[in-house]
């Protein structure tokens, strides 16, 4: 959520920054209430302080023995334009909050201008092509011969978009998640946390899902839940109303979860195999930190994402995402992109973003200044640490040997025990 004073004070700045996420807002309408509010407030005030001078003559009245019938009843029109007051008080700031929730956060300065993903640069390629001198086999064919996972099985059980890991597979998805929370926690310094995957109203409202993306998530209206899109949901909301003291941050979090996304509108999209699915695997890092260093710390944020495609030796790139393809909440983000030879095309493994003091002021996260002062908002930054189903199709496809089975990383070797690295 954006801070009211800072449209107010920088109104054409938020106006241009909100228009080059191609969004439409009426600030018009929105300085109008927020005015109405600061209006009603006022005389609010102002009768406050009425009703005190009236209090203090009705105090010197009562000691002279003189009469208080006329003050009595001016403290008593006081009260009831007060109550009055307060009531468009309380519908001012309701109908200037629902409004607050329907603005997207504005672009960081150092964000491209953009219309949209077609202008998105590319900030940084690793690793080398794979093209041997054999036919590429999609991770469809690879998993279908190597009964590594059962689609039209899935698609008995819960519908199209919902997988079946068998076998290997099975045991090939649960290392990857192990190995990259492993990485993360040892040689990153993440602290691990196993959310639920459901979460309220408040908890999607904080981290900018509602009211704007209902549609897309999966609800459970009789108990006021959602099967979360991301374990961003439930990590930011740890410290959700909490007052950190500054000395503790930044705090870094990494969560397993599975993610469910109903993918609204996404329907004629390609929906072959891992491409694109309802339920899938992540490993979500989450990062609140002091606004000054929250730069800094999404470079690192980055870079940890990164060490873990390369760690697999898979070729990716970094994508620096323009003002026009930013995501609702975020203010910076970079996508990393694997190269899949089978499919012949880059897929997004990980976004990673700087949110700002956005998130935060949803969900009322601030800090404690160490040496003192006014408690302030801090930073929350999330990114993919990483998702699993692109990133097994990369795999799959990257290390696929001339005979049909797939060589694993040797680095996997720990993960993989009895179902060994060599799929065939």
């Amino acid at each position: 959520m954006l801070d009211i004073q800072k449209i107010r004070e920088n109104a054409d700045a938020v106006r241009q920054g909100i228009q080059n996420k191609n969004v439409s807002i009426d600030f018009d309408v929105i300085l109008a209430v927020d005015q109405e509010r600061r209006n009603v407030i006022a005389e609010v005030e102002v009768l406050k302080h009425e009703r005190n001078v009236v209090s203090k003559e009705v105090a010197t009245r009562k000691r002279n023995n003189e009469d208080i019938g006329d003050l009595i009843e001016k403290t008593r029109e006081i009260g009831q334009r007060i109550k009055v007051l307060d009531e468009q008080q309380r519908n001012a700031e309701s109908k200037l909050n629902d409004l607050l929730l329907q603005i997207p956060n504005t672009p960081h300065a150092s964000t491209p201008v953009g219309e949209d993903a077609s202008e998105n640069p590319v900030v940084k390629e690793w690793g080398k092509r794979f093209a041997p001198g054999y036919t590429l086999k999609t991770h469809l064919e690879l998993g279908e011969a190597l009964t590594l996972f059962d689609f039209p099985r899935a698609t008995k059980i819960a519908g199209p978009g919902f997988p079946l890991y068998t076998g290997s597979g099975a045991r090939l998805e649960r290392a990857l998640i192990n190995f990259m929370l492993d990485f993360h926690i040892d040689k990153h310094g993440y602290t691990e946390v196993l959310p639920s995957v459901l979460a309220n109203t408040k908890a999607m409202t904080t981290t900018g899902q509602l009211p704007k993306f209902e549609d897309d998530m999966y609800k459970l209206p009789q108990d006021d839940l959602y099967l979360i899109p991301t374990a961003e949901v439930p990590v930011t909301n740890i410290h959700q109303g909490e007052i950190i003291p500054e000395q503790d941050l930044p705090i870094r979090y990494c969560a397993y979860s599975s993610c469910f996304r109903r993918e609204a509108g996404s329907y004629g999209k390609d929906t072959r195999g891992f491409l694109r699915l309802h339920q899938f695997n992540k490993v979500e890092l989450v990062k609140f930190t002091q606004p000054d260093s929250s730069y800094t710390e999404l470079e690192k944020l980055r870079r940890d994402a990164e060490e873990i495609l390369e760690a697999l030796g898979l070729e990716y790139r970094v994508i620096e995402l323009v003002t026009g393809d930013l995501s609702f909440a975020s203010s910076k983000c970079y996508d990393l992109e694997l190269w899949a030879p089978g499919e012949a095309r880059w897929l997004e493994v990980s976004s990673c973003s700087n949110f700002e003091d956005f998130q935060a002021r949803r969900g009322g996260i601030r800090f404690k200044p160490q040496g003192g002062g006014k408690v302030q908002f801090l930073h929350t930054l999330n990114g993919s640490g990483v998702a699993t189903p692109r990133l097994l199709v990369a795999l799959l496809e990257t290390y696929q040997q001339e005979d049909g089975s797939v060589l694993l990383p040797e680095i996997l070797t720990p993960y993989m025990g009895s179902a060994g690295l060599h799929l065939k």
